[in-house]
């Protein structure tokens, strides 16, 4: 049942649950509720992730504290993460344009340790199942 609205942001709409006898509103049970940052807020720094700027420039541009927008950032990251669908890959799988490096130029000594195996990474650009 609608019951009011919020006396901070008027356009966020309350309602009210008769059998659990408990008051919400949209944000409830998500990302962004229990925050002080207004949901314009959250979402202006959604946005400002999305063009991958740092949460230093996030922090500037929406006049907030750094420390602030990294924990707005961390908590949208892990709601997007909690929500994504788990992947599974099943039959046969391809990959291509696989790169390892086994040292960097002018280091040869990381290359040539003896008695250890020498670190290496792998990129991997595109992954499909047949």
């Amino acid at each position: 049942i609608k019951r009011g609205f919020d006396e901070t942001e008027p356009c966020r709409q309350r309602y009210f649950c008769n059998p659990c006898d408990r008051r919400f509103d949209d944000p409830t049970e998500t990302v962004f509720s229990g925050h002080h940052q207004p949901l314009k807020i959250w979402i202006l720094c959604l946005y400002f992730m999305g063009l991958n700027l740092s949460n230093l420039q996030i922090a500037q541009e929406l006049s907030l504290n750094k420390d602030d927008v990294h924990e707005m950032a961390s908590q949208l990251r892990e709601g997007v993460q909690s929500h994504k669908a788990p992947t599974s890959l099943q039959g046969e799988v391809e990959c291509d344009e696989a790169y390892v490096i086994s040292g960097h130029k002018g280091h040869p000594q990381s290359v040539k340790k003896s008695g250890s195996v020498a670190k290496f990474s792998t990129f991997i650009n595109l992954c499909y199942v047949l």
